[in-house]
């Protein structure tokens, strides 16, 4: 089951915000706000508190349990932009924008979890067929060099061999 919470006008730019929720998006929740605990950027403290607005939705809406919950989309959307102004040389002036941004949290608990242990556990499984492949390989090319060694059948062939 899906479950969304919405952070609208949070007063970021969007491009410095979607820095933070690349690193957040296919993690488990638990890991995703420690994560973002320890990012020190302006965006990570409104991301956590989209995050914990999510959590909350999934255990009071939803009845589901925070601990088997991940984070499977975490998109940063463009609001609206605040224009300024700002007094510049001889009476003219430059237009400051102040952007704003949406953030949309989606938390789910269909997707399979994938740690760092069982990613890891998956590269080493490739690596050791990969390995098998080439010893494969190696043993084929061993059997038709010995095939080729073995005794030429007429002289020419013998003397050729010697060279």
């Amino acid at each position: 089951m899906e479950v969304r919470s919405t952070y609208k006008y949070a007063r970021i730019s969007p491009f410095k915000a979607r820095e933070v929720t690349r690193e957040i998006q296919g993690l488990p929740v638990s890991a995703a706000l420690d994560l973002l605990a320890f990012t020190p950027k302006k965006a990570a403290f409104l991301i956590n508190k989209t995050l914990k607005s999510a959590i909350a939705n999934a255990e009071n809406n939803a009845n589901l349990k925070p601990e088997g919950l991940v984070v499977k989309e975490a998109v940063v959307g463009e609001g609206p932009t605040f224009k300024r102004i700002m007094a510049r040389a001889r009476g003219s002036a430059s237009r400051i924008l102040k952007r704003t941004s949406h953030i949309r949290i989606v938390l789910t608990d269909d997707i399979k979890v994938e740690t760092r242990e069982t990613r890891k556990a998956k590269q080493k499984a490739e690596q050791r067929a990969e390995k098998k492949k080439k010893k494969e390989i190696e043993a084929g090319e061993a059997n038709e060099k010995s095939t080729a060694e073995q005794k030429p059948r007429t002289k020419k062939a013998a003397k050729k061999s010697k060279k």
